[in-house]
């Protein structure tokens, strides 16, 4: 990642680069990772609204993304597996998560295709996402984080200049919510994507 910005701070003296920007959306499948397995888990859906910029070199197809955008993340936890939450009430239970979120991606988007990337033009992205905690389910089992990192990787297209398709994974690096009565025992949220942007 270092070097690929290296590449576009040297770019910037010979080329100009193309900002565009537009709404974004997208749904997410989103599943928790704990450190270790206690308990049967279930993947629910969630979802992402916002606005996303894109800066690219059209010479060289390399460039970044950011924008800010509201995430909903979900999880179903059997709580009730286990003694030491059964005894206290506790059964399925289902975690939500609300984020504002701030994604910065390095972008390269081929974009010498002999006239057919005005078209179609495939892309690939990845780096990190910075989430900001706005609200979570009141779940008294779990410590909840105050922020979220995650790294993101996927790939897409591009069509017709204005709508951009992709799909991709993020794997939770920073742990989302912990148990309160043992120690080291967390979960970071993974999920799977896909978006739909337009960009104007």
């Amino acid at each position: 990642m270092a070097l690929a910005a290296l590449i576009l701070i040297c770019c910037t003296t010979t080329a100009k680069a193309e900002f565009r920007y537009g709404p974004t959306a997208g749904l997410m499948i989103c599943h928790p990772r704990f450190k270790q397995v206690l308990f049967p888990t279930q993947d629910k859906v969630g979802g992402n609204i916002g606005i996303m910029g894109e800066n690219i070199f059209p010479g060289i197809g390399l460039g970044i993304t950011a924008g800010i955008e509201y995430q909903y993340h979900g999880a179903g936890l059997s709580l009730g597996d286990r003694e030491m939450w059964g005894s206290q009430g506790y059964g399925d239970e289902n975690v939500s998560l609300h984020y504002i979120a701030i994604p910065i991606h390095l972008r390269w988007k081929w974009t010498r295709l002999n006239g057919l990337e005005e078209k179609i033009a495939p892309f690939i992205y990845g780096g990190p996402t910075f989430g900001i905690i706005a609200g979570h389910s009141k779940l008294e089992a779990f410590d909840f984080s105050h922020g979220d990192l995650s790294i993101d990787c996927g790939l897409g297209f591009e069509l017709f200049r204005h709508f951009q398709i992709s799909g991709g994974y993020s794997f939770g690096m920073t742990y989302a919510y912990k148990a309160k009565i043992l120690n080291n025992f967390s979960a970071r949220t993974n999920a799977w994507t896909i978006r739909l942007a337009y960009l104007f």
